[in-house]
């Protein structure tokens, strides 16, 4: 995988009568796995899509590689920067295979049909989130968790490397939470940039590298995971956390 960068150079990300986030500024590159937290309203699905080039900033930039996001025409974002939204844009349709087969559109020319190739990409993406048995099936007619896999499936295929992923988890059973959060952490570890809100603290503290904290009032403060501490927490959600050790992994729990 190639290296990765994405910069958000002097970000300010409003909704009318509030700044959410302010003259934000730090570069992202290929090899972590940063997760994205603060509360309803604080502006996570905001900086997403404002990173993924789908929503203006009131000012800054969003630079991809050496150049602004925007000068990349959108099938040349979808080549290197992926983005899964909390929940889709659209009603599901077709076949489970055949929309994770979409994935591989913004790699192919303009006559160029899929191959075997894309077509290994996607069996493999299927059994990667436990899905290959449902690969004809109809995507209304997965259940709400599957579909989200099924989601994920299709970003997997379109195999960027730059992941922006909004609750990448919803849905999700514990055991398919951590299988689908080690898959991104692979990827990390290949050279991918990941960036995933989640609203597990724990989940950011056993993947994550760097934790982005958002308070809602403009502030954004990006930081190793190692200082996500429960006094952190506390200020960013407004309860009280504890904090305590299961084997080598730090737990944290609102008391």
């Amino acid at each position: 995988m190639n290296a990765a960068a994405l910069e958000a150079v002097d970000l300010r990300v409003t909704v009318p009568g509030r700044t959410l986030i302010d003259r934000f500024s730090a570069r992202l590159t290929g090899g972590e796995f940063i997760a994205l937290l603060g509360g309803n309203g604080a502006g996570k699905s905001l900086l997403l899509r404002t990173l993924a080039g789908l929503r203006p900033a009131a000012s800054g930039a969003v630079r991809l590689g050496s150049a602004a996001l925007s000068s990349y025409g959108r099938r040349e974002v979808a080549q290197r920067l992926g983005f899964l939204p909390q929940d889709p844009d659209a009603a599901p349709q077709g076949v489970l295979a055949e929309s994770a087969l979409l994935g591989r559109f913004a790699h192919l020319g303009l006559l160029e049909t899929p191959g075997a190739a894309d077509e290994a990409r996607v069996a493999a993406a299927l059994a990667r989130v436990g899905l290959a048995s449902l690969a004809g099936r109809e995507l209304a007619t997965l259940s709400g968790g599957e579909q989200r896999r099924a989601a994920i499936a299709r970003l997997l295929v379109q195999a960027p490397s730059i992941y922006l992923l909004d609750e990448p988890t919803n849905h999700l059973d514990p055991a398919q939470q951590l299988a689908i959060l080690d898959h991104l952490k692979d990827l990390s570890r290949d050279g991918a940039v990941i960036v995933a809100s989640l609203h597990d603290p724990n989940l950011a503290l056993r993947f994550a590298d760097r934790a982005l904290l958002l308070a809602g009032d403009g502030i954004a403060e990006l930081l190793p995971i190692a200082e996500l501490d429960a006094a952190r927490l506390g200020r960013l959600y407004g309860v009280r956390f504890v904090e305590a050790h299961v084997d080598a992994q730090r737990i944290v729990a609102t008391a």
